[in-house]
């Protein structure tokens, strides 16, 4: 009997890896130098390539060696991102960004290290029926990096029949697990407001239709849109980050400008927030006599576990987790993920993995002072193999 694929041979290089990748941060679809230590690593075991798709992506294909495994219809992709945040970051650790006003915020340097680990793992022991694609991705934070890589033809030159992919998560401890079926994390929207009024002294302020009191009004009222508009039952988030408006103290300026996101996990929904905004901010302005102009830009997808995938992963969790450490019904989340655009695609799901040390408060995601946990990242790479290995034995 073939002795068992095993990481520890590798662990400590992956975690060097990991740190490196933490310690040299790129923003979306600048990750040149994080996509040629990928290949490194890739080429190192023999996979073959591809660079480029995507802007920075990288794909590797290992094919297995069992009795079916050229059959066609035998392929699934496991996707990783590898883009950072612009966030400052806090950590004095060692292996802290030594770029300013760059972080791996979100932990995608332990989604490609866990990948890498997986996919070191599956080609030490490749007797499986099938071909495994892994896609290292570019761009998720606010670039749909998913969207540009399947405009490039990423399911065209790699089909596949399910894809699945990991996020780390700081609600659940680490050597958990988490999956659902249905949504999983909101689609999000951005909207930008432009009150128009009339600049002026600020020393005559009737002379003048201030926008900036207008824009105050406008955010006061679009808090109303989830707590009385929205169902109980229902989800949705609207959040109003930034306000942009004048030069200088002593000068009203002519038009103050509005920006946010509105997240949901329905389509109706996201209609009712869009109708919202516009009646909202357009009707506010004008008892001001001032105009408004709403700008919608469509964002990320709600993302949508399959029913039957989603099923298979926590069947996957269960075993590599244990029974009491997997949920099977974990609540959405209310951020989103780009993830989504390849499961209107492709069937899959996607799945959480515990970040948090036992006994620790969590660091939520996009804090200055995040960091991925680098003991899991041989848990979740034990992960990425059970699962293969499990689909093609299904």
């Amino acid at each position: 009997m073939p002795s068992p694929p095993d990481l520890g041979p590798h662990l400590g290089k992956l975690i060097q890896l990991r740190r490196d990748l933490h310690a040299h941060p790129e923003l979306k679809f600048e990750e040149t130098r994080t996509a040629d230590q990928v290949a490194a690593w890739l080429q190192a075991l023999g996979l073959p390539l591809h660079r480029g798709m995507g802007g920075t992506g990288v794909v590797a294909t290992l094919r297995g060696t069992g009795p079916d495994a050229a059959d066609p219809a035998r392929a699934i992709g496991l996707r990783a991102d590898m883009d950072a945040l612009p966030v400052q970051e806090a950590n004095a650790f060692a292996h802290a960004s030594v770029h300013r006003g760059r972080m791996h915020a979100c932990g995608h340097d332990g989604h490609t290290a866990m990948l890498l680990g997986g996919a070191t793992l599956l080609a030490q022991r490749p007797d499986f029926n099938g071909t495994v694609h892994f896609i290292f991705q570019p761009g998720e934070e606010g670039g749909a990096g998913a969207r540009r890589m399947m405009d490039d033809g990423l399911f065209e030159r790699f089909p596949v029949q399910a894809v699945y992919a990991l996020h780390n998560w700081p609600g659940l401890p680490a050597g958990q697990m988490g999956v659902r079926v249905g949504p999983i994390m909101a689609s999000a929207n951005r909207f930008e407001v432009r009150i128009r009024g009339k600049g002026g002294h600020a020393a005559q302020p009737h002379t003048t239709v201030d926008p900036i009191p207008i824009a105050c009004a406008i955010v006061g009222q679009l808090q109303t849109l989830v707590s009385r508009a929205v169902d109980p039952l229902d989800s949705a988030v609207l959040t109003v980050a930034k306000i942009e408006a004048g030069t200088v103290e002593n000068i009203i300026p002519e038009e103050a400008v509005i920006y946010g996101t509105c997240r949901m996990l329905g389509r109706a929904t996201l209609d009712l927030l869009v109708e919202g905004l516009e009646r909202i901010s357009t009707h506010v302005a004008q008892a001001h006599r001032a105009s408004a102009e709403v700008l919608i830009k469509p964002g990320y997808p709600t993302t949508v576990n399959h029913p039957r995938e989603a099923r298979f992963m926590a069947r996957v969790m269960a075993a590599v987790a244990g029974e009491g450490q997997a949920h099977a019904d974990v609540p959405p989340a209310m951020t989103a993920e780009d993830f989504g655009f390849m499961l209107e695609r492709v069937p899959g799901a996607y799945g959480f993995i515990g970040n948090t040390p036992a006994g620790q408060p969590g660091i939520n995601l996009h804090h200055p002072a995040y960091d991925f946990n680098d003991d899991i990242l041989g848990f979740g790479a034990r992960f990425w193999d059970r699962l293969v290995r499990e689909w093609f034995a299904a």
